[in-house]
């Protein structure tokens, strides 16, 4: 019974130590490959981005501008999903596409004009934000300087610090205008910003801007309608509302033989008769390279300036000019188009 019992428990040790010696080899092989698949993907950079795109309208400048940013992420080689979207000028809209797009947590929000970057920047502090088409980024709340704009917000700005001066210049000494109309809207802070700086250097040549405001595109012709017998000229700042609606203006101030000056370039070609201007596509190229400096982990928007636009010159469009009767002289130094 002793040596049965001793061939027994021999027997059992053995079993257990051919089971043992299984489950360690049959584990062994998997656990390795699992830990090194794992240990791959953790390991890897993010290869494919989402960015978020927010326009507040469609209009030539603005459409441009985002083209502009699309093509500088293309360019830069990055593997890029654009999640396009247009509030068509409705407020309502473009803050419920601001929330969406961080709901849908994009790696970067592009926001086309000052209140779709607004509404960017009040939906998230954490998602990166570049901005375009805005006009004073500060007065807007985006940024704290455009040196150091802090927080997660930064990009480039559509006003050129001398563009307006430029403009006032022009409508007065070269033009010989002093009651200059205005058509824009009041609930665009962007818009607010410039008729101010207007009215102000106007004053300070003894000029006069007579004001006409709009809520929507749909009252822009009868707001420059309103300004016929008041104003011998007309200026149309970089206004989203109106210069969506820009043709009714042209058709109003060409009718009357109204030189129709305009804020940027896309609207001398559209028919204005000129601007002091930049182009649109290359701040919008520009806020595209400062996204791909973030999406790369280069640099934070924190530590990106806010930029203003290069290259300012006067555009004349020849066509208008022939419209109004207007000579265009070579002192003007200016790039004419037809």
């Amino acid at each position: 019974m002793k040596k049965l019992s001793f061939l027994l428990f021999g027997l059992i040790l053995l079993l257990a130590a051919c089971g043992t010696g299984n489950s360690n080899g049959s584990s062994n092989e998997p656990a390795d490959n699992t830990t090194g698949s794992n240990a791959g993907e953790t390991s890897e950079e993010k290869t494919s981005y989402k960015i978020g795109i927010t326009q507040i309208v469609e209009h030539p400048s603005l459409d441009a501008a985002t083209q502009g940013f699309k093509d500088a992420i293309k360019d830069s080689g990055l593997d890029v999903q654009f999640e396009d979207n247009n509030a068509q000028n409705d407020q309502t809209m473009n803050v419920t596409i601001a929330q969406n797009l961080v709901g849908q947590n994009v790696d970067l929000i592009f926001a086309n004009s000052t209140p779709s970057a607004q509404a960017a920047k009040s939906a998230t502090e954490e998602i990166p934000i570049i901005f375009t088409s805005v006009t004073d980024p500060m007065a807007a709340e985006l940024i704290d300087s455009m040196e150091a704009p802090g927080g997660n917000v930064t990009g480039t700005v559509d006003l050129h610090p001398e563009t307006i001066a430029s403009t006032i210049n022009f409508i007065v000494d070269e033009l010989g205008v002093t009651r200059v109309g205005t058509v824009y809207n009041t609930g665009e802070q962007n818009s607010v910003v410039q008729v101010e700086q207007v009215k102000s250097l106007l004053e300070e040549k003894g000029g006069e801007l007579v004001e006409a405001s709009v809520s929507t595109s749909a009252e822009v012709k009868q707001a420059a309608e309103s300004l016929l017998g008041k104003v011998d000229a007309i200026y149309i700042i970089t206004d989203n509302t109106v210069v969506s609606a820009l043709a009714s203006v042209i058709d109003v101030a060409n009718t009357n033989k109204l030189p129709l000056i305009v804020g940027e370039l896309d609207s001398v070609a559209g028919g204005g008769l000129a601007a002091y201007g930049f182009s649109y596509y290359d701040i919008g190229y520009e806020a595209g390279e400062m996204a791909v400096k973030i999406l790369k982990g280069e640099a934070k928007p924190s530590d990106i300036p806010a930029a203003y636009p290069a290259n300012l010159k006067l555009v004349v469009n020849k066509t208008t000019a022939e419209t109004i009767g207007l000579e265009i002289k070579d002192s003007w130094n200016a790039e004419v188009i037809e």
